[in-house]
């Protein structure tokens, strides 16, 4: 016989780092998550875990086997599954009580509104390479003021970049949108890991190709965005704790057991920034 779900007693070991109030306040929460691969699928999990009730679900693609090392439902039997349908089967396995919408299409001009209709924060885990998708989305977010929050698996570690309604916006942060479309790329990941902890440890160049759509990943790298995201989510649901947003960011390397603090004011025109894009442009251009 199936024992009944019950909330209360399914996140009382959570009790104590919230309190009963702040647990109730977290079930009647609405994340939005754009993208349920690598990282956004443990984004889900772990906020599900912690109690958040509501959900916003967007993706449109499908198991592979490319999937194996990173994405928490990529399974042999999975392979050709809906990734939607696939992570929101293993959440209810959690949480059967959850308030799902799920956005099969993914998130575009034509969900948009309705994706961010009613929450409280937004979860980015689309693909590295959405740039479109991810202009868009952030824009939207802070029309609405809602909260956005992005946190890059990058080799063993996590860089975090919050954008609040009031601060820095994505667009003045990244400058994608007065940027050539070769240099995309480069530009979004240095701004997202000024520090660029991971770097030294890469052990074949020859496996990143940015202007290719290609970089290699780790299931290391997810977990540990999956904290830091939901930590922060923590933090601005409950209106409680210090969050550092951009043009402030925070990177952590579990491989080199380093953490730095950026700082890129301005953002993209940054003259530090703009040196340190250069560089690596150069250094591209002399591998191609």
């Amino acid at each position: 016989m199936t024992e009944p779900f019950d909330y209360d007693r399914a996140f009382a070991r959570n009790l104590g780092w919230v309190t009963p109030d702040e647990q109730r306040a977290l079930r009647q929460k609405r994340v939005a998550i754009a993208g349920l691969g690598g990282v956004g699928g443990l984004h889900l999990l772990t906020l599900v875990r912690l109690g958040v009730g509501r959900f916003h679900l967007a993706e449109f693609d499908r198991y592979d086997v490319e999937n194996f090392n990173r994405q928490v439902g990529a399974t042999m039997t999975s392979i050709g599954k809906p990734k939607l349908d696939v992570m929101v089967g293993m959440a209810r396995d959690v949480n059967p009580d959850l308030d799902i919408r799920s956005f099969d299409k993914g998130v575009n001009a034509a969900t948009l509104e309705e994706f961010l209709e009613g929450v409280d924060l937004f979860v980015d885990g689309l693909d590295f390479f959405a740039f479109d998708a991810r202009e868009m989305v952030f824009a939207a977010c802070r029309a609405r003021g809602i909260p956005a929050i992005t946190v890059a698996p990058l080799g063993m570690g996590a860089a975090l970049l919050n954008f609040l309604p009031e601060g820095m916006s994505f667009a003045k942060y990244f400058g994608l949108a007065h940027c050539p479309e070769r240099e995309r790329p480069l530009r979004f990941l240095l701004g997202l890991a000024p520090a660029m902890l991971h770097r030294r440890y890469l052990a074949d160049m020859a496996y990143v190709d940015l202007q290719n759509g290609r970089g290699p990943s780790t299931a290391m790298a997810c977990q540990l965005c999956a904290g830091v995201a939901s930590t922060e989510a923590l933090k601005l649901l409950l209106r409680r704790g210090k969050v550092v947003a951009a043009p402030r960011g925070v990177h952590f390397d579990a491989y080199r057991n380093r953490v730095a603090r950026t700082w890129r004011p301005w953002g993209w025109r940054n003259p530090l920034q703009r040196v340190i894009v250069a560089i690596a442009r150069r250094q591209i251009m002399r591998r191609n």
